[in-house]
């Protein structure tokens, strides 16, 4: 409950946000070097790396509804273009899901402080 009254930090957010897509460059390169068993990995590193881009250079990062609101507009969205990944279907499932994660995280105003590369 003392997280609920936790007032919303958005230098903490963004900090979170660009670490998370540090991390996901990692795991994709990770992945790329170990072939084709690994193009899972690659999609899901790519979907993080994706959702963590347009986020964080969206000013909605500044107020907690804000933000839960483009969550909620991009998670709706029909598609989500990139270039460089293996299935289609697969780095869409992986890209809501990691909307879902950070839309919980925002409703709650909590889990920024974890900044460690594997969660």
């Amino acid at each position: 409950m003392s997280d609920a009254a936790k007032p919303w930090d958005a230098a903490l957010v963004r900090q979170w946000l660009e670490s998370r897509f540090d991390a996901a460059k990692l795991d994709q390169a990770a992945a790329d070097r170990r072939g084709y068993d690994a193009q899972d990995d690659y999609d899901k590193a790519a979907a993080e790396e994706w959702v963590c881009r347009t986020l964080k250079a969206d000013l909605c990062v500044n107020d907690q509804a804000a933000l839960a609101a483009r969550v909620k507009q991009l998670i709706a969205q029909d598609e989500y273009r990139t270039t460089g990944i293996y299935d289609d279907v697969r780095f869409e499932r992986n890209v809501r899901g990691t909307l879902r994660k950070i839309a919980k995280m925002t409703k709650s105003n909590s889990g920024f402080d974890n900044r460690l590369r594997y969660q």
